[in-house]
């Protein structure tokens, strides 16, 4: 008598795929359906994630000699920015550059007469190179920028339109507190105290989690405390039910 026929564990897996084919033939259709669907995935968020991995190693210094390069560069950047007006700024990076490149091609063409040689363009390789975007990366930026963006917005019309008191008010606090750091800086000294904090923090943090760890959670009982004590005495805030 013939023994009832069972499910195969590969067969259930690929149901979803409309195949039903046993053994090894499954199994590599299988195969193939899990490595379009990672394809997919890698390809729908490739911005978003290769991005934050690549500022988490800035941050944390995984590459002394690129972080260095990226620090002062963009404090650099700031600090003219605070001297001067964007557009001097602008205009003499634009000049720097352009006072490289015209002396290096300068000085490669006279070695090149002197010489004798028909070496080409010294930039030859660079002017090759690809450089459009592509209508795929366009759209994955695009995407990725208009979560964002609807976050932010989700975000604007439920604390302007107070949907929660609550953090209405804690904005409200916040902005107020803002006028007098807006008092004392500006805002470039702003993002140049903020560029020295987030190349600095981590690290700090990194060292001394354990203790920061535990201040920070003692920090936030209290706040937490006293938010829910002014919660309480507000008319017409509904209390939330602890999870």
């Amino acid at each position: 008598m013939a023994e009832p026929a069972t499910q195969s564990p590969y067969i259930s897996s690929s149901a979803g795929s409309g195949s039903s084919e046993p053994g090894g033939r499954d199994l590599k259709g299988s195969g193939s359906h899990q490595s379009c669907a990672d394809s997919f995935v890698s390809s729908s968020q490739p911005v978003s994630l290769f991005s934050t991995l690549q500022v988490r190693d800035l941050i944390f210094w995984r590459d002394v000699k690129k972080t260095g390069l990226v620090f002062s560069t963009t404090l650099i950047l700031l600090l003219s920015l605070a001297a001067f007006s964007v557009i001097s700024v602008i205009s003499y990076l634009i000049l720097a550059l352009l006072s490289v490149t015209i002396s290096f091609r300068v000085y490669k063409s006279v070695i090149q007469a002197v010489q004798k040689s028909e070496e080409g363009h010294p930039f030859k390789a660079y002017l090759d190179l690809d450089v459009a975007l592509s209508s795929e990366a366009f759209h994955n930026y695009v995407s990725s920028a208009m979560v964002h963006v609807n976050h932010a917005l989700k975000a604007i019309m439920r604390l302007f339109l107070v949907e929660d008191l609550v953090d209405s008010l804690k904005l409200a606090v916040a902005m107020w507190l803002m006028t007098y750091v807006g008092a004392i800086f500006n805002g470039i000294t702003l993002l140049i105290l903020g560029e020295l904090l987030v190349f600095s923090l981590p690290l700090v943090y990194e060292k001394y989690k354990t203790q920061i760890d535990h201040y920070v959670g003692i920090a936030r009982d209290q706040i937490k405390s006293v938010v829910t004590k002014i919660q309480a005495k507000l008319p017409g805030v509904a209390k939330k039910k602890p999870e």
